[in-house]
């Protein structure tokens, strides 16, 4: 018995001696050779500091600066550390009352009271010096070091976009972010964000009780480098950008520019515009508000990008092509006028006074409506169709080959589809199948329910000057290299036209530069082909709208230009986009009486004269 009592007695002290063993052993590792623990341990004196990568920068085509980075400051709250601060003297120092001061704590203490948050962002590098000498003071508080942007040149808000604090969805979404940290919210800004944010560092700094930097943790052991983003090289020429944001001064619209053998942007104005420094640091809660409030001019509205159109008379191009290719026109096709084209019961598509009979290239020229009226009635009821629905089917199809009724994918957000009307939309307007050519005949002309962005535009005459196809528009040309070419945008698309088909059409829009409609604005140096247009408009006078190419033979740039309000295509839009022209061929402008009306042109406050508005039922493009 007393064996069996003794064996147990080791049993048992073997079993302590065991569990002891582990501990020490358990203890060893937490203590020698993770220092994890140990840093969990003394989270009161070490704080966790996100290094915070510069973003990449931006440059223009031609290597201008046009978006940098700034040094500047967070002022850091852990709450569980904030002992008897003196509440009146950090007030003053960041600008705020006491009551804000309590409130934006007890956020930080809502958030977590021992992890880091943000208590006043975005301090310029100015005040943070103020703010540095008194740091000690105040316990529990530190700061943070980041970039803000800043921007060369007060131009292409709406392109390069801004940055903002990252929202609790994306959070949630996305574990690269956490609170306080800042992302891309709109143009260029937002879609590459991957590229541009660059890679999140982390740095163990040890403070003493008075909030004094005693230096790295463990020698900087487990800190982590931050990787700057990305560099970026648009494909905006900036000259080119400020010059045309400088003649739409006063006037709602836009100018989009592209190089057709590429499809780089060369620039993308939306007017009214705003400076993107306005939106830069904590200044840019109180503008963004004061901008978004502006219902009068919507500066934040991106109208190249958003705005829907009738194109008016630019859309005759579009059916001179297609009517060849369906084999309902010819070059030498005429058709009289007399004033326009018969609708019935007394109506008519009016048309201002030209010669007549006009063949294709005459058409063109003098913008005749009751041509295209027929053009368009020839395909709707082409006999090799079943049906109208079907002959309106392969039309539809044509169009959208041009990049209409649909996003073109250029690398900014916020991109609208335009509009080509459906059959379904007809069946439920007429009844199905009870409409005919008559029924859609403002289609002809551009007008009705057609709708088309002007990034869509200056695509068309991009699409046009290449003899039928394109290369998606884009702003950024290359990525981290200047020769090294954004693959993205390397697929040509190309036209439900067969290239034989457009030589007449150009030879068209030339002649509207030299005898047409354009002439008044032709380039004495550079053969242009363009196309004026008058897009009625039910809410008010009509739009004036141009696109146009040059030269002809050997395209270097095509734009379309919209002024909203502004009546004739040929009195603002046309003379904009000539000068946009001289300006990027020849880099200079010496036609500057025309320049100077065009810069101090006030469609917006000003009053347009009776013969300017294009009212009526006469349309003058």
């Amino acid at each position: 018995m007393e064996r069996i009592y003794a064996d147990r007695k080791y049993i048992i002290i073997g079993f302590f001696l065991l569990i002891g063993l582990v501990f020490l052993i358990r203890l060893f590792y937490i203590q020698i050779l993770v220092d994890k623990y140990i840093l969990s341990s003394n989270n009161n004196v070490l704080r966790y500091m996100t290094q915070y990568p510069a973003r990449g920068l931006v440059f223009d085509r031609n290597g201008k600066l046009l978006v940098y980075n700034e040094a500047a400051y967070d002022l850091m709250v852990i709450p569980k550390q904030v002992k008897n601060p003196d509440t009146m003297a950090l007030c003053a120092l960041i600008g705020i009352d006491k009551q804000e001061f309590i409130n934006r704590l007890q956020k930080a203490s809502n958030f977590s009271p021992y992890r880091p948050s943000i208590f006043e962002a975005q301090i310029t590098r100015e005040n943070y010096g103020y703010l540095e000498e008194k740091l000690f003071l105040f316990q529990g508080f530190f700061v943070q070091s980041r970039t803000l942007r800043k921007y060369t040149y007060p131009i292409a808000a709406h392109t390069l976009g801004y940055i903002g604090e990252a929202n609790p969805d994306l959070i949630a979404r996305n574990s690269y972010y956490k609170s306080g940290d800042y992302v891309g919210i709109s143009g260029i800004e937002k879609s590459y964000e991957d590229i541009l944010r660059g890679k999140k560092g982390l740095k163990i700094r040890v403070y003493d009780v008075l909030n004094r930097d005693k230096g790295s943790f463990r020698e900087g052991k487990y800190d982590t480098t931050s990787v700057a983003g990305t560099n970026l090289y648009s494909s905006l020429d900036a000259d080119l950008q400020a010059y045309g944001e400088l003649l739409m001064t006063n006037k709602k619209g836009s100018i989009v520019a592209i190089e057709p053998s590429t499809g780089e942007i060369l620039c993308i104005v939306s007017s009214p515009a705003y400076d993107p420094n306005l939106l830069v640091g904590n200044i840019r809660k109180k503008n963004y508000t004061q901008l978004l409030l502006d219902t009068v001019y919507v500066p934040l509205f991106n109208r190249a990008l958003m705005a829907m159109y009738p194109p008016g008379s630019t859309f005759k191009l579009v059916d001179a092509l297609i009517g060849q290719q369906e084999g309902v026109l010819t070059p030498d096709t005429r058709y009289s006028c007399n004033g326009g084209f018969p609708i019935g019961n007394g109506k008519m598509v009016a048309c201002h006074r030209h010669p007549s009979p006009l063949d294709l290239i005459g058409a063109i020229q003098t913008s005749c409506n009751g041509y295209f009226c027929r053009v368009f009635k020839s395909i709707i009821d082409n006999r090799i169709y079943a049906s109208t629905r079907k002959a309106y089917e392969s039309w539809r199809k044509a169009v959208m080959s041009f990049g209409f009724g649909k996003k073109l994918g250029i690398d900014i957000p916020g991109e609208a589809n335009g509009n080509i009307p459906t059959p379904a939309y007809y069946d439920k307007y007429h009844g199905k199948d009870r409409w005919r050519s008559m029924s859609i005949i403002s289609l002809a002309i551009g007008q009705g329910e057609i709708g088309i962005t002007p990034i869509q535009l200056a695509n068309m005459a991009a699409a046009i000057s290449n003899k039928g196809w394109f290369y998606t528009p884009h702003i950024i040309r290359a990525i981290g290299k200047k020769d090294s070419l954004n693959q993205a945008f390397m697929q040509k698309h190309l036209l439900a036209v067969d290239q034989r088909y457009f030589d007449v059409v150009i030879e068209g829009m030339a002649n509207v530069m030299t005898a047409g409609t354009g002439a008044a604005v032709k380039l004495d140096s550079i053969t242009m082909c363009g196309k004026t247009g008058t897009a009625q408009n039910p809410h008010g006078k009509n739009h004036s709208i141009f696109i146009a190419f040059a030269p002809k033979d050997n395209p270097q740039i095509a734009i379309s230009v919209v002024c909203e309000n502004a009546g004739f295509g040929a009195t603002w839009a046309a003379p904009i986009a000539s000068l946009m022209i001289e300006k990027y061929l020849k880099k200079q402008v010496k036609r500057k009486e025309m320049e100077e009306r065009m810069i101090n042109g006030n469609l917006i406050n000003g009053k347009l004269p009776e013969s300017e508005t294009g009212q009526g039922n006469i349309l003058q493009d």
